[in-house]
């Protein structure tokens, strides 16, 4: 039986006699150009939400279903904004109050992606060119550097910031080194290391002090573990801040805070280790982490020039301290 074919036939079937011809493409009168309308202005002062992507949606939507324009952006330190033209300020920040009041906007601490930072670089060569240059014997720095109780008790108080320097072999040196940058790199995710880094350094010294003034005998010790366990602690209260109230309960917010305890404990005992001395710096290192806004935290903070002082801070408090001990 011989089979039927629509004279329709689709375009790769038909030959180039059965094409239709194309009528030549006309070209559009040149329309007129107008200059696109003014943009309305969106002073920074009538921001009126800020929050992340979730949060600002949802306000959008409440300013969209009653018809107020507004304006989405992105700020540089991370937050979410909305930007109201003047004469709907007034009717925008009643209708987000309405709405606020029937849902309450959670808290969020969404997780961050690992990366590394060269910032504990800079705050590890302190300990590593001191350590170095006392591992050469060209120049005894055991004597003066060391704390010692009772040198400290009377008077010789650099020494607290000086001990922090010195090592007592490699493997001291490389097991606070590692440490040392896991725990400052895991800050850097929430603030500039350098800010910090005086403010922990003086948090560590002070230790030191507390186990002088608690043991007040023939007693010394040395190493950049006071720092490290100072840092531990700054940053178990960072987190403690920026955990909502809502997760899992009260007692989850204190995750933060027991899991640094246990991270100290677990690392802080061992033979010849200097027990009160990481006890004291952690302690210490709780207060540091009070130190920087909540706003600066929970968006992150980039690294600006500024900076710099921070990091300038953190060396000439050595370099003061070891004027002292070598005068």
């Amino acid at each position: 039986m011989p089979r039927l074919m629509s004279p329709l036939r689709p375009r790769y079937m038909r030959k180039p006699s059965e094409e239709a011809p194309t009528e030549p493409a006309t070209q559009a009168p040149e329309a007129h150009l107008q200059e696109p309308p003014a943009e309305p202005e969106y002073p920074e002062t009538l921001c009126v939400s800020e929050g992340t992507y979730r949060q600002i949606r949802d306000d959008s939507l409440v300013l969209l279903s009653q018809g107020i324009e507004h304006r989405l952006v992105r700020s540089e330190e991370g937050p979410f904004q909305i930007f109201i033209v003047p004469e709907f300020e007034a009717a925008a920040r009643h209708q987000l109050d309405l709405y606020h009041r029937e849902n309450p906007p959670k808290e969020e601490n969404p997780p961050i992606p690992l990366s590394f930072s060269l910032q504990p670089l800079w705050v590890l060569l302190a300990p590593v060119i001191f350590t170095l240059i006392d591992f050469t014997d060209k120049l005894n720095l055991h004597g003066p550097g060391v704390s010692d109780a009772a040198k400290v008790m009377k008077g010789e108080w650099w020494r607290s910031l000086t001990a922090q320097t010195l090592h007592g072999d490699m493997r001291h040196l490389a097991s606070n080194l590692l440490c040392g940058y896991i725990v400052m790199n895991m800050i850097t995710f929430r603030i500039p290391l350098l800010r910090l880094a005086p403010f922990i350094a003086a948090a560590a010294a002070i230790a030191n002090i507390c186990v002088s003034a608690t043991v007040q005998t023939d007693f010394r010790s040395l190493g950049f573990s006071s720092f490290v366990f100072a840092a531990i602690g700054c940053l178990a209260v960072i987190e403690f801040r920026l955990m909502p109230r809502e997760s899992h309960g009260m007692l989850r917010r204190f995750a933060p805070l027991c899991g640094a305890a246990s991270l100290a404990v677990f690392l802080g005992l061992g033979e010849n280790a200097d027990i009160l001395g990481h006890a004291y710096g952690f302690v210490a290192g709780l207060f540091c982490g009070f130190i920087p806004k909540k706003k600066s935290l929970r968006w992150g903070t980039p690294l600006s020039s500024a900076d710099g002082l921070g990091l300038l801070m953190y060396y000439s408090l050595y370099l003061a301290a070891w004027k002292l001990a070598l005068g």
